[in-house]
């Protein structure tokens, strides 16, 4: 497989800053959710933080994932900070390069850009119990740091498929999250393995340049039509002038987004709303009985992600498009055998497999108190965590979108809230003098306890597919079993009995269980 390349963001050319000794916060990741701890750190009066970033520039998912049509599918007002609010959104729901020229703006008006440090990959990050710090390796040198928070992301590692004899092929392959912009792909037999929601985005893009298009559909994607358009200039400019339409808006979208959540949480039968207009969709745009055929799911809407495009079936239907669902049996030199024998001479594979979300090599480089990685406690495809956001073993460090912290809103209502939650950490940590906090093995499973109740008769785990949202043995850790609001609540307080504590008088030298016990006794009743 050749190796890959993609046109960037301009780059921030000065040279990297030094890494400071010493922080009170290291920030893993600089899109959404590390600017978003960023900025609000900084309003908060805390300027002793880092971001580390291992790309070149700023964004995250929407530096990383430039392949052509690239777009969210959360309408831009819900996808935006609530303190950050942008008026001239040019859609109602945001390309990439808009996306990651907000994120820009946010660092320019909030001043953060200070405290980034780009190219600069964290390697290992290890709790040291004596010291009560975070020891923290980077591919530029190494600090510590007294809280540790893991904005990553789950979208962060593209999951390549294992299939025999995929490093025989001699064409050129690559996965959408590091498009080869560098390759002239017109006239070029091309096949696309995967129809997830990125791969639904950048198939219509691809349709009109391929000389035969061949998409390997492992599972079919149910459709719903796309509701984008412009935002139009007159609005743009009320949105300027006065905040208020906006922000209703907003409060407008994020209803509209939580009306889903009976049916998918509680009650599926009441999607059916939505299976009905799915359906529709695909008749009115393939005409061929037996494409249709294939293209429809069997498992309920929302049992996987839903996906929105105007443009993925007619693309499906054209004259170029070849899609199989035969499974692949393995790889050759010039192309795809399928299960059924056929040969599918291929000049570029694509890759629109997803991302790694429980196999994610960075589980492997966070290792908790007792030396393990969070990769070993979540061993078995299974992470379990308190509140979405703190992980038991692992004092001190906190994590955005987290499992089972997604709500059905949108991605950034999510981390404004976890956000407050990191907030609320560091005002308990000062108030009561710590120098840690863990989440103990009690309020964790009765956590997880309670996410397992709560989502037995959600429409992902009744649905009748398999998805990246269980694990191997059934569990949910992806979502939230109830509303936004309900989620936001849970994360405006911090619950001390439910936390192992480290008194700062107590550095060097950890407390002893016994102790640790009797601390938190004694704080819970200040």
């Amino acid at each position: 497989m050749s190796e890959t390349t993609r046109s960037i963001a301009p780059q921030r050319s000065s040279t990297p800053r030094p890494l400071p000794d010493h922080v009170r916060v290291a920030v893993i990741g600089a899109g959404f959710g590390g600017l978003g701890a960023a900025i609000r750190l900084r309003q908060e009066g805390h300027d002793d933080f880092v971001v580390l970033e291992k790309g070149d520039d700023v964004g995250g998912t929407w530096w990383w994932n430039t392949y052509p049509g690239a777009q969210c599918d959360i309408p831009s007002v819900l996808y935006s900070f609530s303190f950050a609010p942008k008026p001239d959104w040019s859609r109602l729901y945001p390309l990439q390069e808009e996306l990651q020229s907000y994120l820009h703006e946010c660092v320019e008006r909030f001043g953060v850009g200070d405290h980034l440090h780009l190219r600069t990959e964290m390697l290992d990050a290890a709790w040291d119990e004596n010291s009560q710090v975070w020891r923290i390796e980077t591919s530029r040198g190494s600090l510590t740091a007294s809280v540790l928070v893991a904005a990553t992301g789950p979208f962060s590692e593209a999951s390549i498929p294992d299939l025999p004899g995929i490093d025989t092929f001699q064409g050129e392959a690559f996965h959408s999250m590091h498009w080869r912009h560098d390759l002239d792909l017109e006239g070029k037999r091309i096949g696309v393995i995967g129809t997830g929601a990125s791969a639904v985005q950048f198939i219509p893009q691809l349709q009109p340049l391929a000389d035969r298009l061949t998409v390997f559909q492992r599972t079919a994607t149910w459709i719903l039509p796309h509701p984008d358009r412009p935002v139009p200039p007159r609005a743009q400019r009320l949105f300027a002038r006065w905040g208020a339409p906006q922000r209703a808006m907003r409060l407008g979208w994020e209803l509209v987004q939580e009306a889903m959540v009976p049916g998918f949480v509680w009650w599926p039968p009441l999607q059916k709303g939505l299976e009905l207009t799915a359906r529709w969709h695909l008749r009115r745009q393939v005409a061929d009985r037996d494409l249709r055929a294939q293209l429809r799911p069997g498992y309920a809407v929302g049992c996987k992600r839903p996906t929105f495009s105007n443009s993925y079936y007619p693309a499906l239907a054209s004259e170029n498009v070849t899609v199989t669902g035969s499974g692949i049996d393995r790889v050759t030199t010039h192309g795809i055998v399928t299960a059924d024998g056929t040969l599918h001479e291929l000049d570029v594979i694509v890759y629109g497999t997803g991302f790694r979300i429980t196999g994610n090599s960075g589980f492997a480089r966070l290792r908790g108190r007792d030396g393990r990685t969070l990769a070993e406690h979540w061993a078995g495809g299974e992470p379990r965590t308190d509140l979405g956001t703190a992980v038991t073993g692992f004092p001190n460090m906190l994590m955005l979108l987290g499992p089972n912290s997604v709500t059905y809103t949108s991605q950034v209502v999510t981390i404004e809230a976890q956000v407050e939650y990191l907030l609320e950490t560091l005002r308990v940590l000062d108030q009561h003098d710590l120098a840690s906090l863990e989440v103990t093995t009690s309020a964790q499973a009765s956590f997880v306890e309670w996410i397992s109740r709560g989502l037995a008769r959600s429409v992902w785990n009744t649905g009748g597919c398999a998805s990246y949202y269980l694990s191997p043995t059934g569990f949910n850790f992806t979502f939230w079993p109830g509303f936004a609001r309900g989620f936001k609540r849970r994360m405006q307080r911090v619950e001390l009995a439910d936390h192992a504590v480290v008194e700062a008088r107590a550095v060097p030298g950890a407390l002893s269980p016994t102790a640790t016990r009797a601390t938190v006794e004694r704080l819970a009743h200040r």
